[in-house]
């Protein structure tokens, strides 16, 4: 197991839950320094105070910032603190973007279509027993896990009030696209990375198929993967890698935002070769391995952790 130098930081920007502390475990586990990025409140701290005594119990150093990293006065305030925590001698080995914020708004109205597969209707005729019967036992097996009912189960409820406007794109894409320029910028200017430093962020199948509700999302996804493959290119001098993560369905709070995750999440352990979902552990598995010195000519490319589920 790769053990980091003791002047090495992971800057998890987005690490209280899912991939991103998902990450922080696997990286404090190999001994590397955490600064912790995160916007929570107050109701979730507890939980989230919990992990992250877990994690000092590995012998590492944690600092941690429930703030916005979205705003340049947040960077600069978690950038000068870090500054410090790190001395002269520690370095930012690998900086993680895994913001999960966005809207989630439709572009257009819900289709009346969309509120029960005809195929119920059909089955309970040729069946013989009454349609409305028939579909509240589809719903009932469905939510104990038989996935290949999910065609027939009640669909998605999507909120049909409030679509998806100019400012929404921009507030999405900053955030789960381009904010990722701005650390990186900010962390190289101070002279803060390594020599040897990784920049890594997460995508998902969202980036090329259209979900219902994903627009926004999806287009940041798209930016993010083409700020990558710049960062890749123009910080490549200065010894930084930058790859983007593209994990399966995975079951974190983000997903479970997503109005049709249970939809979703049937889907993915149907046609995933292992028959089941990504974990995020799975995930940080292969970010800590993208952080090792033998994964240091990886630059530029999207790199698909997932089973096998994009293929099948």
């Amino acid at each position: 197991m790769t053990g980091f130098d003791p002047g090495a930081w992971a800057l998890i920007i987005g690490g209280s839950s899912g991939f991103g502390l998902a990450t922080a475990r696997k990286l404090a586990l190999h001994g590397m320094n955490l600064c912790i990025v995160h916007r929570d409140r107050r109701g979730a701290m507890r939980d989230v105070n919990i992990a992250f005594e877990e994690l000092r119990e590995e012998g590492i150093q944690l600092v941690t910032f429930n703030l916005d990293a979205l705003v340049p006065e947040g960077r600069r305030q978690i950038l000068d603190e870090l500054t410090g925590c790190m001395g002269e001698k520690g370095r930012v080995r690998m900086l993680l973007h895994a913001i999960a914020w966005g809207s989630l708004k439709l572009l257009a109205p819900p289709i009346d279509s969309e509120e029960r597969s005809g195929g119920v209707e059909a089955l309970a005729d040729a069946l013989g027993v009454p349609s409305e019967s028939l579909s509240e036992r589809i719903d009932s097996l469905f939510s104990e896990g038989v996935d290949s009912l999910y065609n027939l189960a009640q669909p998605p409820a999507y909120n049909g009030q409030h679509y998806l406007d100019q400012e929404d794109f921009l507030h999405t894409i900053h955030a789960m696209g381009t904010n990722l320029v701005e650390w990186v910028q900010d962390v190289h200017g101070r002279g803060l990375f390594a020599e040897d430093a990784r920049v890594l962020s997460l995508t998902s199948e969202g980036n090329s198929v259209a979900w219902r509700g994903y627009a926004a999302v999806s287009a940041a996804k798209a930016v993010l993967e083409s700020a990558t493959r710049a960062i890749a290119a123009e910080y490549g001098p200065f010894g930084i890698r930058a790859n983007v993560v593209q994990a399966g369905i995975t079951d974190t709070p983000a997903l479970r935002a997503i109005p049709g995750h249970r939809h979703m999440m049937a889907r993915a352990r149907l046609r995933n070769p292992m028959g089941r979902l990504t974990t995020p552990e799975a995930v940080a598995d292969v970010i800590y391995l993208l952080c090792s010195d033998e994964a240091a000519w990886v630059n530029g490319t999207l790199l698909r952790v997932d089973g096998g589920e994009g293929i099948a």
